[in-house]
């Protein structure tokens, strides 16, 4: 017996028809994400002279991770695992300070890779984010052992 795959598409997150990938997957319980940018608002932030800074584009990653849970029928307490691709590891700092405001509240916060990488798909794109979740956990009510 096979486990149904649902792909998972939310309103908020632009995929253009000639994609090779799915954004998210829903696969049992489990929601699967691509890794996501800050592309377009990081286009459009750079073509306007102020470009996001990491800070800026973890957020807005984030929050398309968000938008694919919660399409997937979920919440942001279900996401449990991020892989972090920066560009320059000095934005390690920029980045868990999005993370501690994104998760504020939380009881645990995701499981973490951070890795510098030498470029992402775009020359003004900082960071890029894997995301998992699970339909059946919650951190923000997680217990410590």
């Amino acid at each position: 017996m096979s486990t149904a795959v649902q792909r998972i598409k939310a309103s908020q997150l632009t995929e253009l028809a000639t994609a090779t990938w799915s954004n998210a997957l829903l696969i049992g319980n489990e929601v699967v994400m691509s890794g996501m940018t800050g592309h377009p608002a990081t286009r459009t932030a750079a073509l306007a002279g102020a470009p996001l800074d990491a800070y800026a584009q973890t957020l807005v990653v984030l929050n398309k991770a968000r938008s694919l849970v919660e399409a997937a029928g979920g919440h942001v307490g279900n996401i449990y695992r991020l892989t972090i691709y920066l560009t320059a590891i000095a934005d390690k700092d920029e980045v868990g300070r999005a993370r501690r405001d994104f998760f504020h509240g939380f009881a645990a916060y995701p499981t973490s890779t951070l890795v510098e990488v030498s470029a992402l798909v775009f020359p003004e794109l900082r960071v890029e984010i894997e995301a998992s979740a699970r339909l059946d956990v919650d951190l923000r009510t997680a217990q410590e052992s």
